[in-house]
């Protein structure tokens, strides 16, 4: 996550203003010529503002599903968290998975165990797909893939098993 996209960039405009707010009714009464430090916050204020809009550009539907209908060969299943409700995807590697495995959920940390026998979601599937993270075991060799939908991937996501072998080891993430 790059520094303009967290919360950090708001709790600073925030603070910004307030002190803004501040200085401006510091100096009507008890008439100080603070003209100099509010334009300066102002100016401030108003450079961050332009920062974070230009940088939270996200990229148009087009281009998501475009990639994401990319990732579709070689199996994809969706599961649902039975803690935050979120819909999460794991794609398959080169052999079905035959073992249960535990994960932390993509969307809320939580870590709970996917049965191979796990029923799919058919519920509608958002149209937002967070960035992928990729899994290796080193025991068989095979890789995992998974992603959220409709939301930002939790940013440690861990497999500590492996659906194909079951070898009870977290998987690499490459």
């Amino acid at each position: 996550m790059k520094w303009s996209e967290g919360p950090g960039v708001f709790n600073l405009m925030i603070l910004l203003g307030f002190w803004l707010l501040f200085f401006s009714i510091f100096g009507v009464i008890f008439n100080k010529d603070w003209v100099l430090p509010i334009l300066a916050l102002f100016g401030l204020l108003f450079i961050l503002t332009i920062i974070v809009i230009l940088k939270s550009k996200k990229p148009s539907v087009d281009e998501t599903t475009e990639e994401f209908e990319k990732t579709l060969e070689g199996g994809l299943y969706h599961f649902k968290c039975p803690n935050c409700n979120g819909i999460f995807a794991i794609k398959k590697s080169k052999h079905n998975n035959k073992k249960y495995f535990k994960m932390t959920c993509p969307d809320c940390g939580k870590v709970a165990t996917v049965s191979p026998l796990a029923t799919c979601v058919e519920e509608e599937i958002p149209e937002k797909k967070s960035v992928n993270v990729n899994f290796r075991c080193a025991n068989c060799g095979e890789g995992v893939t998974v992603w959220a939908e409709g939301t930002d991937l939790y940013p440690d996501v861990c497999v500590y098993s492996c659906p194909y072998c079951g070898i009870e080891k977290t998987l690499n993430k490459i």
